[in-house]
């Protein structure tokens, strides 16, 4: 099995100060994975944020309890990983298998779009009382 390089883990509220606290996040693990192309670490960031953000604008709590945001990101030599939970959400399913589906002129459905174009696969999944998103993109190179 491949040795993980990096690895940076955040929880917090479901806001916009968590969302914003990951750019720091992406900023250290960078500095630990140098190797790592430009052009895959802005795609694979973007992606990230913006799934992160989608938790904070659109998933909904199960109880009264605040949703929390969790954000795994693994970096391998070949592959980046991330995992974006939506602690203690509703079950939901974004609804999306093919995001050609949503025109340039929709008000909807974007963010989607712009993560699948960015990362190589998309999953989202429901373990226990969280929702998953798990974001990976291949290295350019591979």
């Amino acid at each position: 099995m491949p040795e993980v390089l990096a690895r940076s883990t955040r929880q917090g509220l479901a806001t916009g100060a968590t969302v914003d606290a990951l750019h720091e996040d992406f900023e250290t693990l960078w500095r630990k994975a140098d190797f790592v192309p430009d052009m895959d670490r802005m795609a694979f960031s973007t992606a990230v944020i913006e799934a992160a953000s989608n938790v904070v604008q659109h998933a909904v709590p199960a109880s009264d309890t605040p949703l929390q945001l969790g954000v795994e990101i693994t970096i391998w030599s070949r592959r980046l990983e991330a995992r974006i939970s939506e602690i203690g959400a509703a079950p939901s399913s974004p609804g999306l298998s093919n995001p050609s589906e949503i025109d340039d002129e929709s008000e909807s459905g974007r963010g989607l779009n712009l993560i699948h174009a960015l990362v190589s696969t998309v999953t989202f999944e429901r373990h226990g009382e969280d929702n998953v998103w798990v974001l990976c993109r291949h290295a350019s190179d591979a």
